[in-house]
């Protein structure tokens, strides 16, 4: 299989990033893959409302790889937020995981922040989600120490139980 083609998203790709997002976290297919939060939260893991306001939100955007024939394989949200590049959302289709795409999208958006002048990459994982936690570690990010609650929203899901997020960075 080539090697996805990786590019920046604009607004017309808003439904199949929503479709992906929603696959890779909570849809049927995410069960068969490890990335799954299904048996975390209910409900819809994004919605196109959503990702109209990241992609409109200052210094924010979709990094997305294509596959063959344009279709849509993977994606990863970052947003500058002064010295450091915020990362969130990265998903990547059930079909196309266990082949490094998550890895080659984490190392694009380490090149991004190199490119922006940021020092350090940050990003949020469920802290019930021990398997994500040690993916990104063994890919040299560290736990801050710092916390944050889930968001107070069904925007992302409802909670079946009381969430936490830990706060990882990775000096680049």
């Amino acid at each position: 299989m080539p090697a996805p083609t990786l590019r920046p998203a604009t607004a017309a790709d808003v439904p199949a990033l929503a479709a992906l997002v929603n696959d890779a976290y909570r849809g049927a297919a995410s069960r068969k893959a490890w990335t799954t939060e299904a048996d975390l939260l209910d409900g819809p893991r994004i919605d196109e409302a959503a990702l109209h306001d990241m992609l409109g939100a200052p210094g924010g955007g979709f990094l997305l790889a294509e596959g063959p024939g344009g279709q849509l394989v993977g994606g990863v949200y970052l947003q500058a937020q002064g010295p450091r590049l915020y990362l969130g959302t990265l998903a990547v289709a059930p079909a196309a995981q266990a082949h490094g795409l998550g890895r080659r999208l984490l190392e694009a958006a380490e090149a991004q922040a190199r490119q922006q002048g940021c020092t350090h990459l940050k990003i949020t994982v469920v802290a019930a989600r021990s398997e994500l936690l040690a993916w990104y570690e063994r890919r040299g990010y560290v736990r801050t120490g710092a916390t944050e609650p889930f968001p107070d929203t069904t925007r992302f899901g409802r909670p079946r139980q009381p969430l936490v997020l830990v706060a990882l960075e990775k000096a680049v």
